[in-house]
């Protein structure tokens, strides 16, 4: 392989490794819709400590998702590419379709069998 496709690969892989955590994904939610968020603010909405927020901010900080500006006392938020959401997005819709084939099989599962089928276990 092309080491710039192998080192494009490894680029990816790093934005998409630095959104793989529960909390990363809710800042990235919370960023999305409100545009900007302070840390404080982040912290009501992952549940976590101001500590444990600010590491999740470095680590989409350090892949290039989100970028910060210091007011004051304060240190605010946002995504750097807003369409990061629109992958978000599209996670989703693995999800509906992954969920839908799962209603698909659990109705045929319960789908009552015939004479015969039941015979022939």
């Amino acid at each position: 392989m092309d080491s710039r496709l192998h080192a494009r690969y490894q680029a990816r892989a790093k934005v998409i490794k630095a959104m793989a955590h529960p909390s990363r994904l809710m800042i990235v939610d919370q960023l999305a819709e409100a545009g900007e968020r302070c840390v404080c603010e982040l912290t009501d909405v992952v549940g976590a400590d101001m500590s444990t927020v600010s590491k999740h901010l470095t680590v989409l900080r350090q892949a290039g998702i989100v970028e910060h500006e210091k007011r004051g006392a304060m240190v605010f938020y946002r995504l750097r590419v807003p369409c990061i959401a629109e992958f978000l997005g599209c996670v989703e819709s693995v999800l509906r379709r992954n969920a839908d084939e799962q209603q698909a099989l659990v109705q045929l599962d319960t789908q009552p069998r015939s004479a015969n089928a039941q015979g022939k276990r």
